[in-house]
């Protein structure tokens, strides 16, 4: 039988009794492998494994010995409880085997728990488990998880009272990080906030979140994008000792006024403008970002991103200017052009 949407979430957390097996198959090898760590825990809870009643058979491993899967399938163990035999990137080259397994079944067997790769429609290993009365067959695709699936992984970090904003905010992170980084966020979230009930804001999610570039960095951009030219000099020596490279500098430099000229030119203005940015924008972060491109405005913003490319250029020359110097001179020129 098929399993899709809500049905199959509630199945990977609360696995029914008594099914046969499981077929768990997607382009995404972590969107399965988190599915099917879920499920299986769920089945044999979390003990399961050190108690010898999860038996992992390797693709390659079946098809040597083909036998093995009806054996683990039946083999009884010294401890009580369900037992699951699992079969990890598995072919419609092993359909025979697995389906013999599946009609061999009875009650009492251990749960037959299958990954794989994109199947197609007509794949007989996703037939299967799709023409069996009593097997799932869940694929699992590349959409960013729902508002269901996101508040089911913050109460599985221990998160229960989350404001609209910071909401909105988990929901744009979850689309701009793969399925693997989002949960650890998840995770740093519920460790951010253990022993403090108050309502979860932006603020602890832009804490939590991974940030796209260096803090050093990010002052000195803020120092050129907010006019502070007398800043610039102590800054720009820090991160010369740190080792950035003056091209690594430009880049991040070009990147945050690529930002600034997207959100300044959106049709709704800077604050909607931010909001569409990839990667998201969390927090303080945000409201300054949205600050800055309304302070600069599209067209001063084009100049910047004309000074920087000229610079850019000379940079990857042949030139004998210092390097640094050149980009302190052009950073100079922006931030003195914020003020006009």
């Amino acid at each position: 039988m098929k399993l899709a949407g809500a049905a199959a979430l509630r199945y990977f957390a609360q696995p029914e009794p008594g099914r046969t097996g499981l077929l768990i198959y997607g382009a995404d090898a972590m969107r399965v492998a988190l599915r099917r760590q879920e499920v299986i825990a769920a089945l044999i809870g979390p003990e399961g494994e050190a108690e010898m009643r999860l038996t992992r058979i390797p693709a390659a491993d079946l098809r040597k010995d083909g036998a093995m899967l009806s054996d683990a399938m039946r083999a009884q163990g010294f401890f009580p409880g369900a037992r699951v035999a699992f079969v990890e990137d598995a072919t419609d080259g092993l359909t025979p085997v697995i389906n013999a397994a599946l009609a061999d079944w009875s009650e009492g067997d251990a749960t037959l728990v299958v990954t794989a790769a994109q199947l197609a429609a007509k794949s007989s290993l996703r037939k299967a488990f799709e023409g069996h009365s009593n097997a799932y067959a869940a694929g699992l695709y590349d959409d960013p998880p729902g508002r269901d699936e996101i508040e089911a992984a913050l109460k599985k970090a221990g998160v229960s009272d989350v404001g609209r904003d910071a909401m909105a905010a988990l929901t744009a992170l979850s689309r701009a990080q793969g399925p693997g980084d989002f949960r650890q966020t998840l995770e740093k979230l519920g460790l951010y906030k253990l022993g403090d009930d108050s309502t979860v804001t932006p603020e602890d999610v832009a804490a939590v979140a991974p940030s796209t570039t260096e803090a050093e960095l990010d002052d000195v951009l803020n120092a050129v994008a907010e006019a502070q030219t007398g800043a610039l000099g102590p800054l720009l020596r820090r991160i010369e000792a740190q080792g950035v490279a003056p091209v690594t500098l430009c880049i991040g430099a070009t990147r945050h006024f690529r930002q600034l000229h997207a959100a300044a030119s959106a049709p709704g203005g800077a604050s909607e403008g931010v909001a569409r940015l990839r990667p998201p924008v969390f927090g303080p972060r945000r409201d300054r970002v949205v600050r800055q491109a309304q302070a600069w405005g599209p067209h001063k913003l084009e100049t910047a991103l004309g000074i920087l490319t000229d610079t850019d250029l000379a940079l990857r020359s042949a030139t004998r200017a210092p390097a640094m110097a050149a980009m302190e001179r052009a950073l100079i020129r922006l931030s003195m052009l914020a003020r006009r």
